[in-house]
Order: structure tokens, then C-alpha cells, then sequence
């Protein structure tokens, strides 16, 4: 009996060790034309964005799409295949929203006005993006290269659209 439970509580402690791990997310990196962006991905406040962004990042389609809105003082977005803004990849996600505070660096849903429209597009604030807290899904924060974001070439869409070159998710 005593050798159940210690299995039992080994058991546990192993389960609650994988959970909190999974919990911390992964890394989403972008190799862009500006450098290179690591965005902590966040399951913990929107798991089917993350299972979804992941899934698609595995797959290619994030290989050479343009940020094709880019706001100074407020975002950059991309994920659009088209780089009109309207495209995706044709399957729409229902709302995390969260109590997450949108900040520097906070990676969001792009979505219509819809609330359960997010698609493949996200964007990824600079400042400005309180005001979104609540009304769109967070599903990860930028860690390290927010220098490169800043850089990226602004406009609706750019000129000269900079680019995600590769994205892959690390641990």
C-alpha cells in the first residue's frame, strides 16, 4: 500500500512538472528582412490560438508573407497570404479574450468585426494597444527583437513591405 501511493504522488509530481512546462509556451521565432523576433507564445490564455499559429507556422505559411499594415505608434500585422489584409487560411477561430493587458510587445488577433474571426493574421503592438485589452485575443508577447519590429517599413501597406523570411516554433 505504502509503494501505491508513492507511485501515485510520483505520479502526480510528474504530471503537475509536464503541465507547468507545457503552461510556459514555446518560442514563436520570426526570422524577418529586419532580424530576428522571439514571441512567447501564451496557451495558458488562448489554447486554440496557439495550437492554431503553431500549426500553421509548422506547416510554411508564414515563409514569405509581408507585414502588410504598419501603424507607427500602434502595431505591425501580418499573416495575410494575399498581403491585402482580407486573406487567411480559411479557418476562422472563436475568441480567447483575456484580462491580458496589451502593451509593447503584445502579440494579438487580427480579426473583423466579428469577435470569432481570427484567422491566420496577428498583429504586434507598439504602444497604443490598451484600448484592445478584452476585444481581441492575446496569444503571445515578444521576448527578445522588438528592436526589429520598430524597424519594420510602415505604411498601409508599405511601399517596400518588409517580411517574415521563416517563422518555426523552439523550445
Amino acid at each position: 500500500m505504502r509503494h501505491f501511493l508513492l507511485t501515485l504522488l510520483g505520479a502526480s509530481f510528474l504530471t503537475m512538472s509536464t503541465t507547468a512546462q507545457a503552461d510556459t509556451g514555446s518560442i514563436l521565432l520570426l526570422d524577418t528582412t529586419q532580424g530576428q523576433v522571439e514571441i512567447r507564445l501564451l496557451p495558458d490564455l488562448a489554447p486554440n490560438h496557439v495550437a492554431r499559429i503553431t500549426a500553421l507556422a509548422n506547416s510554411g505559411f508564414y515563409d514569405g508573407i509581408i507585414f502588410h499594415r504598419v501603424i507607427p505608434g500602434f502595431m505591425a500585422q501580418t499573416g495575410d497570404p494575399d498581403g491585402t489584409g482580407m486573406g487567411g487560411s480559411g479557418q476562422k477561430l472563436d475568441a480567447e479574450f483575456t484580462d491580458y493587458e496589451y502593451r509593447v510587445g503584445t502579440v494579438g488577433m487580427a480579426r473583423s468585426m466579428n469577435p470569432n474571426s481570427g484567422d491566420s493574421q496577428f498583429f504586434i503592438c507598439f504602444d497604443g494597444c490598451g484600448h484592445l485589452t478584452g476585444q481581441y485575443t492575446v496569444w503571445g508577447q515578444v521576448e527578445r527583437g522588438m528592436e526589429n519590429v520598430y524597424n519594420i517599413a510602415a505604411g498601409e501597406p508599405p511601399a517596400s513591405p518588409d517580411q517574415i523570411v521563416t517563422a518555426k516554433i523552439i523550445d
